[in-house]
This record gives structure tokens, sequence and C-alpha cells, in this order.
């Protein structure tokens, strides 16, 4: 009965937390359309801190949708291991992409297609070797967990180097340096969900009836998110401000899930019964996910598609064969023409300078 109930618990925690991708991926394209409408209707801007925002319906559609988002993911924690939730949250980029293709007009070079490509099939490959968690139902489970010797020293060290990255670290190389301000969600970033997980026992809790609002670790839970989440919204819109979104996307995903991985399985001890496939299942997923990322945001201005690829094999071959172009081949293919003209002139330029001539330069 429990398995059969642990194996329904999963199933709920993986429909919300791909609902939540949805959700949440969806809500920016509505943003988007909705601020798209007003500048051409010649309202003042959000970055020029017009507020014209809030009478645009689409805006608020793609708010809600956020919201909806945001509460299917704090629900997924409840049902399923972070070790599965937390990396799903990936494909909430890929939502985004593939719809601003579609609605907003957006080119989705050959880069991102591959890059979506891989993440899905990441994504796949960790939810068919996610681990198990040990059973946790009631708070008093919880706070036993929380107590452990292990997740203390963590939870110490986590709290630490936080500290002095935000106040002896940041204000020297915070402007300069990407990685100080995004370590710091990263890492607070796994306390908050080791807060959302114990709220969401709280909510199962108080909804059988149980009395948990009378539980002090309700509310230091509680707390402790909103000080955590706090955090990391201060210290992400910061890093977002100073460096470029497709830089700072890919590497706050793998620092913040990397971190959300290690607080999980020494918090809930998800891998302490794992077969060897499954670990190595798990790591492979979540490593093609992280160069899936790596593909749709390092490469996304790079216009390249299939229909570059033959042309660009065509010259790779002609280079490593040390054939010269003909002005037959220049002239016989009219888009490669302005091209093969560059490639004589400098092929030209080049054997006469081996010759010796005057007239190269």
């Amino acid at each position: 009965m429990s398995q059969t109930r642990g194996k329904y618990d999963f199933c709920i925690g993986l429909v919300l937390a791909m609902s939540s991708s949805i959700f949440i991926g969806g809500s920016f394209i509505l943003k988007k359309k909705g601020l798209l409408r007003l500048a051409r209707k010649g309202s003042m801007r959000a970055g020029q801190g017009g507020h014209a925002y809030l009478k645009e319906w689409l805006w608020w559609a793609g708010l809600l949708s956020m919201g909806a988002g945001e509460v299917a993911n704090f629900a997924a924690y409840a049902f399923a291991p972070a070790t599965l939730v937390t990396p799903l949250g990936a494909l909430s980029v890929l939502v985004s992409a593939i719809l601003s293709s579609f609605f907003l007009n957006e080119k989705l070079n050959l880069h991102g297609k591959i890059g979506c490509l891989l993440s899905i099939l990441g994504s796949t490959v960790m939810v068919i070797h996610a681990p198990q968690e040990e059973e946790v139902e009631t708070l008093n489970e919880m706070s036993h967990k929380l107590g452990d010797p292990g997740f203390v020293v963590f939870a110490t060290l986590v709290v630490i180097v936080s500290l002095i990255l935000i106040f002896v670290v940041g204000p020297r190389h915070g402007q300069t340096n990407i990685l100080v301000y995004i370590t710091i969600c990263s890492v607070i970033g796994a306390l908050s969900v080791s807060c959302v997980k114990g709220l969401g026992i709280a909510i199962k809790e108080l909804f059988a009836g149980k009395p948990v609002l009378k539980h002090p670790l309700s509310w230091i839970l509680l707390l402790s998110l909103i000080i955590c989440v706090s955090t990391q919204i201060n210290y992400l819109n910061r890093a977002l401000d100073i460096f470029n979104t497709s830089i700072v996307t890919p590497i706050y995903y793998v620092i913040f899930t990397t971190s959300v991985l290690t607080c999980s399985a020494i918090l809930f001890k998800e891998w302490q019964h794992m077969a060897a496939d499954d670990i190595i299942g798990t790591f492979s997923g979540f490593l093609t996910i992280i160069v899936g990322i790596f593909l749709l945001h390092a490469f996304k201005d790079v216009n390249f598609t299939l229909a570059n690829l033959p042309v660009s094999l065509r010259k790779d071959d002609r280079v490593a064969n040390g054939s010269l172009l003909s002005t037959y081949d220049c002239f016989n293919h009219d888009e490669e023409s302005s091209t093969c003209i560059g490639e004589l002139q400098s092929t030209e330029s080049l054997s006469a300078r081996r010759n010796g001539s005057l007239s190269a330069f």
C-alpha cells in the first residue's frame, strides 16, 4: 500500500512540476505580448518608468499564469523529490523559447532547436532514474531531518559562505564577477527549497485536520522561506541588471540545481538506496539538460539554420582540399557570388605575394 501511495504521489508531483513549467514559460510570452501592444500604442514603456502595463489585460494574464506556475511548483515539492522537481524547471525555458518563435516571431536557430531537444531528452532520463526519497509525512519527522548533524553542518556552511559573499566579496567584486551574486542566489536557494518541502508537508497535515499552526516549526519554515526568497530575488536582480541575461540564466540554473541536489541528498537521503545505473542515469540526464540550456542561450544570437549547413560544408571541403575556386563556380550560384569574388581576390593576392609580385601590394 505504501509503495502504491508513493508512486501515486510521484505522478502527482511530476504532473505539477511539468504544469508549472508550462505556466511559467507561457507567462513570459503573455507579458511580452502585452508590453509590445503598449509600445505600439505609444504608451510610456516599463523600462522608462511607465506603469501603463497595469491597464493591459495580457500583462495581467501573464502575471496570473506565473502565479499559477509558482503555486504548482510549490505543491510539486510536497509530492515528488526535489531532485526531480528542480531540474524540470528547465522546461520553462524551453516552453518560453518555443512559444516565442510562434507568437513573438523570434527565430529559434539550429543551436536552439538542438538545445531544446537535448533538454527534453535529459529531463526524460532524469524522470526515469529519479530517486525515491525517504518518507517524511509529518512535521515531527521533518524536524528530526532538519536536526540531523549532516544537514546542520551543510546549512551552517551555506549561511557562512553567503554572509562572506554578501558582506566581504560582493562589495569588492560583485560588479565585475558574475559568479558572486549568482552563487549567493543558488546556495540560499537550496535552503529555500528545503523550507518549501517542509511547508508542503505542513499544508498536507493542515488539510488532514492536524493542528500544524500550533507547531513552531511551521512558523520557523515560513519565516526562513521569506528571508531566503527575498535574498534570492535581490541578488538575482542585481546579476540580471549588470550582466547579460543569456549568460546569467544558464549559470544560475546549473549552480542552483547542483546546490538543491546536494541539499536534498543530505536532508532526505535520496541517493542512499539508489542503484548504480540510476545514479549514472540521473547525472547523465542533468548534464544533458545543462548542455541543452547552454546551446539554447549561448548561441541564440547566431543566425545559423539547416539551410546554411550545406554551404558551410562545401566551403570547408574546398579549404581542406586546397582547391582554388574557379570563376565558373563563383558565378554559377548567384547567392554566393559576392562571397566567391572576395575569396577569389584574396586567393589571387596570396598567390601574387608568394610569387614576389609587387602588384599584390
